[in-house]
């Protein structure tokens, strides 16, 4: 597992401007022309940079007065490395675009975590909620899946959350799969059924796994390693499979992150399998709490947020997934109106399909301004808090990182304030604004995670990037084998026969305008 690999720094930042994180009373907290010291991978001292180096003179140096320091991002939902539109999948609503992903090319995990941690730590992520799609197989090669993947991130040099989701049933659709099965030709359930019974595994079974996971790596990455429960969404989890979940959460002192009403299909499975809401349900099975992320939150109505903030769990805000798969837009105005930690996630990929950060805060801000005069609106800091302290305390690093303060640890992004303001941006201009509206990876030049130098003049030193990136191409150009056409020709007739079955079995809502989902009520 690389544990001699070296994983802090000590040394001295500086920095024309720190941001250092939002105040309770909702403004920017800033330090100007000052220095970082880092000692052990922790922020030391913040201050004049004279007195800051005094007797300090053997630390490395960094920075210059021309740097914005800002603390690390964090992604805090993500999936795998290369996109599903790099491998051929056109964009469609989620319930016909997954199934999709059963016949894209299979790639080496290592080189795939690598792939998108490059594009994460150069856009100044240093922290990510990896959500591995599902286990199946031997249960050895869940072990080796999980290690390959945290490697990984040693190996680059980020903080990751690992988890892996967990189902029990409706694979296919928001049926239960035998019925699906059954309506389908010979030759197609003789191809997906295999494939279905490979993931059926106990979920007994994937706690145990979960707890040796668990033990193996906190005790080998305490700093930069957490290992998190994933039940998958609530049509894909009987009752018993979320209460066994939870309750190893509860024993092992776990976060959960759990995908839910992402899409309007959804919010009728809960009300058509149980007559309320998914929100009400998951309350009534005791499953919420200050330790629990909800991914999407699209179809929320205004009693299930009044629920969620009563019960103090995050919600993770995917702008450009929701906007992507024509899933909806989450209420993100309604949640922070009643209190609810907003994390922001980039999903799969984002609105450029990569996994920039940057961008993704942009197209958050600007979502999410609504058409009143005098309506709350987020704003630059308030986003910044979002994709930092929010999404840290998502995964299980609150109090320890997301912030730039003495006592937390040294995940540190630069932006050069004059490739920001090129050719010029007034001294009236807050700064925090002009990071969010014109920084961005062409302005990072450094970032740090725990002090440990990652991205030097914008780029991953940590690895050999070009041989990662060259040999991720050299696989995916290489010509399709018998077996992936076969996958390919099996999936495209497997689409019409689940499309015709969502045509049955889903509420016909009719047309109506985009808007911010939530909203339609049942009350």
């Amino acid at each position: 597992m690389s544990a001699d690999a070296p994983i802090t720094g000590d040394g001295i930042i500086e920095a024309g401007t720190v941001l250092c994180g939002l105040s309770a009373d909702g403004t920017m907290s800033m330090r100007h022309d000052v220095g970082i010291r880092v000692a052990g991978g922790m922020i030391a001292q913040i201050g004049p940079l004279a007195a800051v180096g005094y007797g300090n003179d053997h630390l490395a140096r960094f920075g210059s007065p021309d740097m914005i320091a800002m603390p690390g991002l964090v992604n805090s939902h993500h999936h795998f490395g290369v996109t599903p539109l790099m491998q051929g999948v056109p964009f469609a609503p989620l319930e016909l675009w997954l199934p999709q992903f059963r016949a894209m090319r299979q790639i080496d995990v290592r080189l795939d975590t690598l792939y998108s941690a490059i594009e994460m730590l150069e856009s100044g992520t240093t922290m990510v909620q990896h959500l591995n799609s599902g286990l199946s197989g031997a249960p050895e090669t869940w072990m080796a899946t999980a290690d390959a993947t945290l490697e990984a991130y040693s190996e680059i040099g980020m903080r990751a959350g690992f988890s892996f989701m967990i189902r029990d049933r409706n694979i296919l659709t928001y049926e239960a799969d035998a019925k699906v099965l059954a309506a389908l030709p010979d030759t197609l359930r003789n191809w997906i059924s295999p494939r279905l019974d490979a993931s059926n595994i106990p979920v007994a079974d994937l706690m145990t796994f979960y707890r040796a996971l668990r033990r193996k790596w906190i005790e080998v990455r305490p700093d930069h390693v957490r290992v998190n429960l994933a039940p998958a969404n609530l049509h894909w989890c009987t009752d018993d499979c979320l209460q066994a979940i939870f309750e190893t959460a509860r024993e092992t002192d776990a976060q959960v992150h759990m995908h839910l009403l992402e899409t309007e299909r959804q919010s009728h499975f809960a009300w058509n399998e149980y007559g309320h809401t998914a929100v009400q349900h998951l309350k009534a099975l005791e499953c919420l709490g200050p330790n629990v992320t909800l991914g999407h939150g699209n179809w929320m109505s205004r009693a299930d947020l009044d629920i969620l903030a009563d019960c103090g769990c995050t919600l993770c805000h995917n702008a450009s997934s929701g906007l992507r798969l024509g899933s909806g837009i989450a209420p993100v105005n309604e949640m922070r109106r009643r209190g609810i930690p907003v994390a922001l996630g980039i999903d799969q990929s984002n609105i450029a399909d990569d996994r920039d950060m940057t961008l993704e805060m942009k197209l958050v801000w600007a979502l999410h301004r609504e058409t009143g005069l005098w309506n709350d609106r987020p704003d630059a800091g308030a986003v910044l808090q979002m994709a930092t302290e929010h999404g840290a305390r998502s995964i299980g690093f609150g109090g320890f990182t997301g912030r730039l303060e003495p006592g937390h640890q040294a995940d540190i992004v630069l932006m050069d304030r004059r490739r920001i303001g090129r050719p010029h941006v007034n001294r009236r201009t807050p700064v925090a604004e002009s990071v969010l509206h014109r920084g961005g990876r062409h302005a990072i030049t450094q970032v740090f995670v725990g002090g440990r130098l990652v991205v030097d003049d914008g780029k991953v030193v940590t690895i050999d990037r070009e041989a990662v990136l060259a040999d991720i191409g050299e696989r995916l150009e290489r010509p399709e084998t018998q077996g992936e056409k076969d996958a390919w020709d099996a999936i495209n007739a497997l689409l019409p026969h689940l499309a015709r079955h969502h045509r049955d079995v889903t509420q016909a809502c009719g047309y109506r305008a985009y808007r911010y989902n939530a909203m339609a009520d049942r009350e």
